[in-house]
């Protein structure tokens, strides 16, 4: 129930407090003359007629100066300007009618007296309101008490913005900092980390709500650890960024996976992020997916000349080019909205206005002649090559699309940039091409020694290729789903108790791929610095407590969310690596290593590369797994199919079947 829903009103309302501000104005007037013993004012019946109409004009001032618009429930400090100023001109009508209706025979101490009586009243009188009204709203619609995590700034706007709202009562702040234990802020009082448990307790809390958005993911990491085995669902505020950009600080949400990880981004080098895209015609391939878009989020950002998406998703490519588009208007109100090649303006980091086209083009890298076309014509310099199938269990499921998509795809397009004279070609590959176990792995292989082959025959084209673990955010990603079927009560599906992965954040890995492609100088096999593999199970765990719930114990069977394992899936492994050899070298960013391993060389490819073609062409599983482990170092591929080939062969038997029953 809402106060406000009672049957009134606004004009009923506005009447009744109309009649309250004249009785108070009344009141105060008698009380001022009863204080300087001018008791006599009830003799003196002359003067009623002036006193009235200063009450009267003071009503009018209120309404004027629109007091009776607020809500009394949500006053704050305008609201407590208007009453000083309505009390101010309220004490100079008085003034007025005591010079005319009492000439010389007013005390006119009378009139500050006045002044301070009618400004308790009619201030006061709001402000018991508000409490009472409070405590109503309270009692009719219970909050959901919460605890917060910061007593900083952003603590301190959270707990108003909550106050005043009708989903949160704010029962206690914690804060690490010695000097604010003990204070009290907006009628909160702020305790210390240590005395969590018992403040759960006491209020019932089941939410802590992490009001700390200038801290590093580091020390957030550290707070989290700490609150990880309470049972309250941790949920956090807006970081500074969106602060910045406008979003509400009241806005919470579960906690981010980077707080959780405690990966801190080293910032960027505006001078590698801009070398191979600043006045550039720059292409992305794969620009729908997850990878691709954050890629062309951060370019536009550095001020190329022209952006050239191209996806074979439809859908996906309409999304980016939107957002594109309309990112590009907010900042500089540009125009030629809905045209294929569209011009628009963008404000680049270093404050220069760079004029940036924007071509959407839809097809597969797999098109020789559309990639050709599109480069040469658009004259492309640099390609960031992130078309590519990565879904581990699809590719398997489907190996002759993954292996001409994933091989060839990247083949086609390494070759139209060479004949287009493009000065830098970036592939995005994966940890998962080190030392593969499945096809999905060997194919990222596969293409990066295409680069690294064609790079060493020379030629006017810079290849290079940037190597990661998995990204959060990301198409497939572990940490939506497991935050999905925790929300469901379970059970949260994790392979192998003991599989382990690299994580990074699609922004760190977007804007690291940028700069690592500016370092190169040719075959170039960059690693990022993934930090330590993060267990997946220990992952799941955290999120489990974080959330609010625990991990089911099943000897005890106590507990909340099931944790059930499925089972590595075909050609996944249990643990990842980065690098296949140990020779690894730093470069100028200290999260980028440039790796030295062996290929194979262009003379050993070319065979190699027309036998895959015949055998994709054929469908013919058995040479392409020939070809793969030959060209591939490491490779173990598992059991496969594809969908086409079960299906000829189910014809197949089919077929011959009824001939034996003849016979």
């Amino acid at each position: 129930m809402h106060l406000y829903n009672i049957p009134l009103s606004r004009t009923m309302r506005q009447a009744l407090m109309v009649a309250a501000d004249i009785s108070l104005l009344i009141a105060a007037v008698i009380f001022s003359f009863t204080l300087l013993g001018e008791g006599y004012l009830g003799r003196d019946r002359g003067f009623y007629p002036y006193l009235a109409g200063a009450i009267g004009l003071s009503i009018a001032y209120f309404l004027h100066i629109g007091l009776y618009r607020d809500l009394v429930l949500y006053m704050g400090l305008q609201s407590a300007l208007k009453i000083l100023h309505g009390a101010s001109v309220a004490a100079l009508l008085l003034a007025l009618a005591c010079v005319i209706g009492r000439p010389g025979g007013t005390n006119y101490a009378l009139l500050p007296l006045f002044w301070m009586i009618s400004l308790i009243l009619i201030g006061g009188m709001r402000f018991v309101g508000k409490l009472l009204l409070r405590e109503l709203i309270h009692n009719f619609r219970p909050k959901e008490p919460v605890i917060i995590y910061g007593a900083g700034e952003s603590g301190m706007q959270l707990v108003v913005a909550l106050q005043s709202g009708n989903q949160y009562l704010p029962v206690a702040f914690v804060d690490d900092a010695k000097r604010m234990i003990g204070s009290s802020l907006h009628g909160v009082r702020v305790y210390p980390p240590g005395r969590l448990k018992e403040l759960i307790d006491r209020h019932s809390a089941r939410q802590i709500l992490l009001a700390i958005p200038s801290a590093s993911h580091a020390q957030r990491k550290d707070i989290l650890n700490r609150l990880e085995h309470l049972p309250v669902h941790v949920k956090t505020v807006p970081d500074m960024y969106d602060l910045v950009a406008g979003l509400p600080v009241d806005r919470v949400g579960d906690i981010d996976i980077e707080d959780l990880l405690g990966r801190d981004t080293v910032f960027a080098d505006p001078r590698l992020l801009g070398a191979c895209i600043k006045g550039r015609a720059v292409m992305v391939t794969g620009a729908g997916g997850s990878i691709g878009s954050e890629l062309c989020r951060q370019i536009i950002g550095s001020g190329p000349a022209r952006l050239i998406l191209l996806d074979s998703s439809e859908y996906g490519l309409y999304k980016i080019e939107e957002e594109l588009r309309g990112k590009l208007q907010d900042l500089a109100a540009s125009e030629g909205e809905g045209s294929a090649l569209a011009t628009v303006s963008t404000v680049a980091k270093d404050q220069e206005v760079a004029e940036v086209n924007i071509v959407a083009l839809l097809g597969s890298v797999c098109n020789s002649s559309l990639l050709q076309r599109a480069m040469h014509t658009l004259q492309v310099d640099t390609v960031y090559h992130v078309a590519a199938y990565k879904q581990v269990p699809m590719v398997e499921k489907n190996v002759v699309e993954g292996v001409y998509n994933n091989i060839i795809g990247t083949l086609v397009a390494a070759e139209a940039a060479e004949a287009s004279k493009v000065k830098d070609f970036v592939l995005i590959s994966t940890d998962k091409a080190v030392r593969p176990k499945n096809y999905m792995g060997a194919t990222k292989r596969f293409a990066e020694q295409v680069l690294q082959a064609m790079a060493r025959r020379g030629g006017g084209t810079k290849f290079s290729m940037v190597r990661f673990g998995n990204v959060l955010g990301s198409s497939g990603s572990v940490v939506p789903l497991f935050r999905r079927q925790i929300r469901d009560g379970g059970p949260v599906t994790v392979t192998h108790p003991e599989v382990s992965r690299y994580f990074m954040t699609v922004q760190e890995a977007a804007q690291l791929v940028i700069q690592a492609g500016s370092m190169a100088t040719g075959g170039d096999v960059f690693v990022l610095d993934m930090h330590e593999p993060v267990r997946i199970v220990d992952l799941a765990k955290k999120m489990i407590h974080l959330m609010g719930f625990s991990v089911k114990d099943a000897e005890a069977g106590t507990g909340g969310i099931v944790i059930e394992y499925t089972g590595l899936r075909p050609g996944e492994k249990l643990h990842e690596e980065l690098m296949i050899g140990e020779s690894v070298t730093g470069t100028e960013h200290p999260k980028i290593m440039r790796a030295e391993e062996d290929s194979l060389s262009w003379e050993a490819l070319q065979p190699l590369l027309a036998r895959l073609k015949r055998a994709c062409e054929g469908s013919d599983l058995e040479a392409i797994r020939a070809v793969l482990q030959e060209a591939v170092d490491g490779f173990e591929p598992g059991d496969s199919s594809d969908p086409l080939q079960d299906s000829r062969q189910q014809t197949q038997t089919a077929e011959v079947t009824p001939l034996f029953k003849q016979r």
